[in-house]
């Protein structure tokens, strides 16, 4: 008999259209008993002020990465941030669920030098505070279908926890998540039309939920305007190219904490991945069953550039006339009350991935702006909403 978490979890609403996004109608609540778990870079701009961006991303991305390989499932409801992440979890999962996020935690701090706040917030509480926690799945391509969210428990659950409350500590020094597949070795993307940006949009003081819907779908359709929904990946795939960061912290990510001969061991190996890779993209000649030129355009089609998460957030390649008239709305909506908005403009954009298996079909890339992103965009929207708390 299918368990009421499964059930809903594979019937989970799951739409095409991403101009559809903010309508209420498509998400489903979260069943009793679940919780949030997530987390984030404390100081995340101060780092990115540093040049950390591929850390700060590689550390929001951990957090998935270590929660869904804990709990052995990667059919979670999860949402990637830029310097964190939330991931809802059922209930016999909850306990596993924390014992990953405070391991990721240690390793946030051993091998990145960053700090990682992260919390779990059960859906129970959420609800006594007037929010909920509803899930709906965007189609990004046959193969990858990334959750939506809106009921405003996830802002919520968020606030909290930067308040300090539900909080996780951390593992003993030392302590190692499970981060098989989460990678970052691509270069950053430049911009093909004018302007890599970074929006987030939440709904505004005056509560009305039909003119924040029509705004969503003008921003997103404004984005569209090339056909690609202003996605940042080229077509074909990102440009050939590695970088070294992040292959050094993947091979940190791998290894046992500061055992030299396996990080060396694990470099080695991501190294001959890498060049092995690179050969065959060059060739454009398939290995076996790994076909480079078909997976460079899997990874644009199966990148989450785009979402809602109890608002839109995306990170778009946009020419200046494009983004002149976003912003022109986005200042409008602001001024109505109907919306808060931060964005942050840049010339590249960061992908950092979770390759479960290089001959697999499921693997996931986020991306987020190369400068900034949306941790920079975060920061813009918190001090627009500061003269009206």
């Amino acid at each position: 008999m299918t368990s009421p978490d499964e059930e809903f979890l594979s019937n989970l609403p799951v739409f095409l259209h991403f101009e559809d996004v903010a309508d209420p109608m498509l998400y489903r609540a979260l069943p009793e008993g679940w919780a949030l778990a997530l987390a984030d870079i404390i100081d995340s701009t101060g780092a990115i002020d540093k040049g950390r961006y591929k850390a700060v991303n590689m550390a929001g991305a951990g957090v998935i990465s270590g929660i869904l390989n804990a709990l052995d499932r990667h059919d979670l409801p999860f949402v990637f941030g830029g310097d964190g992440a939330a991931v809802a979890v059922p209930p016999n999962q909850v306990e596993a669920a924390r014992q990953a996020l405070s391991k990721v935690q240690s390793w946030v701090a051993d091998d990145i030098g960053l700090t990682l706040r992260a919390a779990i917030v059960p859906l129970s509480v959420i609800r006594e505070h007037g929010f909920d926690v509803r899930v709906a799945r965007f189609q990004a391509s046959e193969d990858v279908s990334y959750a939506m969210f809106s009921g405003g428990g996830n802002h919520w659950a968020d606030e909290q926890m930067k308040q300090g409350h539900y909080l996780v500590d951390a593992a003993g020094r030392g302590e190692r998540p499970d981060l098989t597949g989460l990678s970052c070795r691509w270069n950053p993307i430049k911009t093909t039309h004018g302007k890599v940006v970074s929006i987030i949009a939440i709904p505004g003081p005056t509560g009305d939920s039909a003119a924040f819907r029509d705004i969503v779908s003008e921003i997103v359709a404004l984005a569209n305007e090339d056909g690609r929904g202003g996605h940042p990946v080229p077509v074909d795939g990102p440009p050939l190219g590695f970088i070294r960061e992040g292959m050094v912290l993947e091979a940190r990510a791998l290894s046992a904490y500061r055992d030299r001969i396996s990080q060396i061991r694990k470099g080695a190996w991501v190294l001959l991945q890498t060049a092995i890779i690179t050969v065959l993209y060059v060739l454009r000649k398939p290995a076996g069953r790994f076909d480079p030129v078909q997976y460079k355009r899997s990874v644009a089609s199966n990148t989450d550039f785009r979402k809602f998460d109890d608002g839109l957030k995306m990170t778009v390649d946009v020419d200046p006339e494009r983004m002149k008239t976003i912003k022109a709305r986005l200042e409008g909506a602001a001024r109505e009350g109907v919306c808060w908005y931060g964005l942050h403009e840049q010339d590249t954009a960061l992908m950092t991935c979770i390759v479960p298996s290089p001959l697999s079909k499921d693997h996931m890339h986020f991306v987020d702006g190369g400068e900034g992103g949306y941790a920079k965009a975060a920061a813009s929207l918190k001090m627009q909403m500061q003269p009206a708390t």
